[in-house]
């Protein structure tokens, strides 16, 4: 297959729809009867859906009306403005009538007689319609936009209508899948949110520092200016911005045993307990659980249970369950810190050991089933992706053609 029996199976947009900007605020009073009227702006205008929750109003000229009333099937797309933002669009389900669009949304109403709107958003938001948008954008730093006369000769596959309702209904599933197994991850987190509450919370428990159960300590940052403490490392060193409510396994840096000893540097073992104790943000309070020995910065806070009194997975769903309160022991602003003392003086339920462990065992289980959700919603997107690149492209048809 040549590159121009290829080409043959592109159309220029114009070719197959109408392409209009919107309507420009701020202009001359219209006067006369002007009614007015809600309109779409670019905060409107989401990935793949339109958003309705923050709707504004304009006051405009009667005779213009139907020139920026959108129709059920248009297809609005965003001028530009941030990366994300360039050429994002949906199609208008006609939920508000009437209803215009800014200057900068374009709205393309699709013949459809050979091209659907639903196929054409796809194609807009796929791999090849992005690489298009990024390609032709005229950029600043951090900004691009596009041309109406950009967008009007903007390349799309051209097949059977037959063939786009086909390939929109094969996504639409996949889509579909998509939001039943998201919908799962938030009824099981919610559940799983409500049993540990309640088990963890509930009650008239026996409250203990941490610090009488468990050993608390911080680390340190090696000097950057010494290289024989970082190259060639091989222990682990971690960084605040690692614990993130996760299990740790690996980290983006290294530290040399000499860096270890010289600088003062504990190596924690498996199973210790992480708290971010300062860090922009909502870093601050967050925790881990060490699945490796390694060393971590001064930031954080490391915590050694005493197995027999409190099981380490036990500790690490309480300080999750508490984390917004852990936020709150700092004083001052969002940057405030916390410190290995402050941490020490939390209090924690603390029922037998055996108790802990199977709550730990209850909560893994949630946790076993959304890991195992999150895989399939992995490997879903993965070749829903791969699909769209595919059947959303001419080469699909070239293809068949060339077959």
């Amino acid at each position: 297959m040549s590159i121009s029996a290829i080409q043959q199976h592109y159309r220029p947009l114009a070719e197959m729809a109408d392409v209009s900007g919107g309507v420009a605020l701020g202009g001359v009073n219209p006067g006369g009867f002007a009614p007015e009227l809600p309109y779409l702006r670019v905060a409107n205008v989401q990935d793949g859906r339109i958003s309705t929750d923050d709707v504004k109003t304009v006051r405009i000229a009667s005779t213009s009306v139907e020139r920026f009333r959108l129709r059920v099937g248009d297809v609005l797309l965003t001028e530009g403005g941030d990366f994300d933002k360039l050429g994002r669009g949906a199609v208008w389900d006609g939920r508000i009538d009437p209803c215009l669009h800014q200057n900068h949304v374009f709205r393309v109403r699709c013949d459809t007689s050979v091209l659907i709107p639903e196929f054409l958003s796809l194609y807009m938001a796929s791999r090849e319609g992005r690489s298009f948008f990024l390609g032709i954008a005229k950029q600043t730093t951090n900004l691009a936009t596009i041309s109406s006369s950009q967008l009007k000769a903007m390349p799309i596959p051209f097949m059977p209508v037959a063939v786009q309702r086909r390939i929109v209904e094969v996504l639409a599933s996949m889509t579909e899948l998509d939001r039943r197994i998201e919908a799962s991850i938030a009824k099981t987190r919610l559940i799983r949110k409500e049993v540990a509450r309640h088990v963890l919370l509930g009650g008239d428990r026996h409250l203990r520092k941490l610090r009488d159960v468990a050993a608390v300590s911080s680390g340190g940052t090696p000097s950057r200016a010494r290289r024989d403490f970082w190259d060639g490392g091989d222990v682990p060193w971690i960084r605040t911005g690692e614990i993130d409510f996760n299990v740790i396994t690996e980290t983006g840096e290294y530290i040399t045993r000499k860096a270890v000893h010289e600088a003062g540097l504990r190596v924690y073992p498996q199973g210790t307990v992480l708290l971010a104790m300062y860090g922009d943000g909502a870093t601050r309070g967050r925790v881990a659980s060490l699945g490796i020995h390694a060393a971590i910065n001064q930031a954080a806070a490391a915590i050694v249970c005493d197995p027999r009194q409190v099981d380490h997975r036990y500790l690490y769903y309480f300080l999750e369950m508490q984390y917004a309160e852990i936020r709150n022991i700092g004083q001052g602003s969002n940057r405030s810190n916390l410190s290995s003392a402050l941490v020490g003086a939390i209090e924690i339920p603390l029922p037998s050991v055996e108790e802990q462990r199977d709550l730990v065992i209850s909560l893994e289980s949630f946790d076993s089933d959304v890991q195992a959700d999150l895989a399939e919603l992995a490997k879903l997107r993965e070749l829903k992706h791969g699909l769209m690149d595919d059947l959303l492209s001419g080469r699909a048809m070239a293809s068949a053609v060339a077959a």
